[in-house]
């Protein structure tokens, strides 16, 4: 049993916990118990969910026939939480604690389809070779009003202003203080809940924003995504708006991304093994870049999960169509921010900020990886705009689950029943997308075919 966490239930008086588990879509499932009971259940194995909860999809159905990744009984699993990540609730009443816990079997072994065990066992391949990889993401959102019936748009929210965001307002400064007293509530909530943001920006969009996050550690940086997510959907809610995470929510407007920085630092010295100090590339660097280009397009389902996510890979709206790369430049890929070799990194651009970080940071790296230790080597950097150059990432989420399971060296670093059970899980989803109707058809051929 963690002291620590006994300590930290003693110390904030707290009466309820939250068990939080990321699911296959990152959604938080697990439960909320008495602080005593939660005790209780850490001393004896008994905060339990059942193994299928890592198969549901994200609208809460489950594959036909999961029996070939989980139990076909649907036994439990229990949970341990994770003393590092425990923190307050900070937009409750009652004294509240959030932790995030990791899911074993009764044999003691971790779930291998669990998102964040996938983070954890890429970066077990990383300290084996003594390496240490450092990320930092930028989470996008949209703002918007108050939706309850889903067939009508989206559309942003009236500011203090009294008025909508109609043009786009990249970086300005009063777009973003329109709706300042949300975002004096986000920074106040990832203070209470440690969360390490940085910067925030308005981005392209009507009432689209981001979130950086200072550089560290590649799980705890997951997990602060995971948690940042929810307490800006809180947030907003207070301020009676919407926070979304879409990929691409408005028609006519840029789509949300998930940029991740990542670099790779030598586990003893903390040196950064991509640039000489001279500041020039080094060959690591080349074979990590490598590696991104040859396997992103096959791990698109983790970066681009859902069939919405595919609308955002449009040119000209500011996300990428192909895995060039170049220096600083964002129209690539993989852009290479201008930095002094401390600080030497690679910005991988695909992802959606409706990927589960815990996924699209294990794709980013294993990608990376297979590259340094296959000795890869990557295209000749562009310049100029890459929306002139072939398009290579699939376009639909049908695509990228066939390359997803037709490429044979993601799985020893992914594991071959995690790729199984996101491609029941996805196809699930894509049978339910299928059975509904959209308002561009009813419109377009109803009348005239």
């Amino acid at each position: 049993m963690s002291s620590a966490i006994e300590a930290f239930l003693k110390d904030n008086r707290i009466d309820e916990v939250e068990c939080l588990v990321p699911d296959m879509a990152g959604i938080a499932r697990g439960k909320i118990l008495p602080a005593k009971k939660f005790l209780d259940g850490m001393r004896r194995h008994g905060l339990r969910i059942p193994e299928d909860v890592f198969v549901q999809t994200v609208n809460g159905d489950y594959p036909e026939d999961p029996s070939s990744v989980v139990s076909a009984s649907t036994k439990d699993v229990y949970l341990i939480p994770d003393e590092e990540t425990i923190r307050i609730v900070p937009w409750y009443e009652e004294p509240t604690a959030q932790v995030i816990c990791d899911a074993f079997h009764f044999s003691h072994e971790p779930v291998e389809i669990a998102p964040r065990r996938i983070l954890k066992q890429v970066l077990e391949l990383y300290a084996e070779q003594g390496w240490t990889p450092t990320v930092a993401p930028e989470l996008e959102f949209f703002l918007v009003d108050v939706n309850t019936d889903p067939d009508y748009p989206l559309e942003p929210p009236i500011g203090r202003s009294g008025r909508r965001e109609t043009s786009r307002q990249a970086y300005g400064l009063d777009a973003v203080n329109e709706f300042d007293p949300i975002f004096e509530e986000v920074y106040d909530f990832c203070e209470a809940m440690n969360i390490d943001i940085d910067t925030l920006t308005h981005e392209g969009g009507a009432a689209q924003m981001e979130m950086n996050f200072n550089h560290g550690d590649a799980l705890r940086l997951a997990d602060q995504a995971f948690l940042f997510k929810r307490a800006v959907r809180e947030a907003g809610l207070r301020g009676k708006v919407y926070a979304t995470f879409m990929a691409k929510p408005m028609q006519g407007q840029p789509g949300s991304s998930m940029h991740v920085h990542q670099s790779v630092l030598d586990a003893k010295t903390g040196r950064n093994l991509f640039a000489t100090k001279s500041g020039k590339d080094t060959a690591l660097f080349r074979k990590h870049i490598a590696g991104l280009q040859r396997y992103l397009p096959a791990v698109m389902p983790l970066l681009a999960p859902n069939v919405n996510s595919y609308r955002r890979l449009m040119p000209d709206y500011d996300a990428p169509i192909n895995t060039h790369w170049g220096y600083d430049n964002r129209t690539v890929g993989l852009r290479v921010p201008n930095s002094g070799p401390e600080n030497r990194r690679v910005e991988n651009r695909l992802a959606g900020a409706d990927a589960n970080p815990y996924l699209a940071i294990a794709a980013s790296l294993a990608c990376g990886f297979l590259g340094m230790t296959e000795n890869l080597k990557p295209r000749a950097p562009i310049e100029g705009s890459a929306y002139r150059l072939a398009r290579t990432l699939p376009r639909t989420l049908y695509d990228a689950l066939e390359r997803f399971n037709s490429t044979k060296a993601l799985k020893p670093v992914l594991g071959a029943l995690f790729i199984q059970a996101v491609t029941l899980v996805k196809y699930e989803e894509l049978d339910a997308y299928q059975q509904v109707i959209s308002s561009w058809e009813r419109e377009h051929l109803l009348l005239n075919v």
